[in-house]
C-alpha cells in the first residue's frame, strides 16, 4: 500500500509479483500521504524528507508508537 505513496511523490516504483521494483528518479515532489503500517511510516518521512516542497503525513499513530520522538532524533 504504501508504494501508492510514496509513487504520489514522484517514486518510480513497480511491484512484480512479491518484489518492488524501484528506479532512481531525478527529484521527489512533496505531497499530501497517508501512512499505513510502522514501516511504511519511516519510509514516507525519510521520501518526504528528501523532497522538494511540503509533505503532509497523516495517520502517523503507527510511527508515533514504533518510534519514539522520531522528529528529535532527526534534528539532532
Amino acid at each position: 500500500m504504501h508504494v501508492a505513496e510514496l509513487a504520489r511523490l514522484g517514486a518510480d516504483i513497480s511491484i512484480q509479483g512479491k518484489s518492488a521494483l524501484v528506479r532512481g528518479t531525478e527529484k521527489l515532489i512533496g505531497a499530501p500521504l497517508m501512512a499505513t503500517d510502522l514501516r511504511a511510516s519511516a519510509s514516507l518521512v525519510v521520501a518526504a524528507l528528501c523532497a522538494e516542497g511540503e509533505t503532509v503525513i497523516s495517520r502517523i499513530y503507527h510511527l508515533d508508537r514504533g518510534y519514539e520522538r522520531m522528529e528529535t532524533r532527526l534534528q539532532s
